[in-house]
């Protein structure tokens, strides 16, 4: 698979810089390489995995309300409602399903991009539609998440812009 330059770029990023509560949680190779498994297992670009982490913002151990009583779980935000069907996808039980997307970066990565590989087979292969149906299904709340998911491409972009045209990584 080829890895483009951003995602290049945010992954070499992430995997340099200490993963904090995700560390002890990240066997063999960091963040970097949970969001490669995740990535490949599921064919999706490494760098909208990277993406969709900044705009949830979610933190390793987090359980956070949302105003429909439903809670996001982990750095993927992943909403309880499908604790379910991710239990029956990993043979686990429910506790077990909860207690792994809540503690365990690597579990909650790839219980994320499952589910977006499932948004996106949905949107029969539409990466903004798919994107969107990762966070919702009412329209307004698709087109306010795609809004916050540009921006996090633009701040990465200029970020990977700077990084680059410093002295000894391609720049003057």
């Amino acid at each position: 698979m080829k890895i483009p330059l951003l995602a290049f770029t945010v992954l070499a990023g992430l995997s340099s810089q200490p993963s904090s509560a995700a560390g002890d949680a990240v066997p063999g190779g960091g963040v970097g390489a949970c969001l490669m498994a995740a990535a490949e297992t599921y064919a999706l670009p490494p760098a909208l995995l990277v993406i969709m982490l900044n705009v949830e913002g979610g933190r390793l151990g987090s359980v956070s309300r949302n105003t429909n009583k439903t809670v996001d779980i982990g750095p993927m935000q992943i909403n309880g409602t499908w604790l379910p069907k991710l239990s029956a996808h990993w043979h686990a039980g429910f506790k077990e399903t909860f207690i792994a997307a809540r503690d365990n970066f690597c579990a909650n990565i790839e219980g994320g991009a499952w589910i977006l590989r499932a948004a996106l087979d949905e949107a029969n292969g539409n990466v903004w539609e798919g994107v969107a149906l990762y966070h919702s299904h009412t329209e307004k709340h698709k087109l306010d998440y795609l809004q916050r998911v540009m921006t996090q491409v633009l701040r990465l972009r200029r970020q990977a812009v700077a990084e680059l045209a410093q002295p000894g990584l391609g720049g003057q």
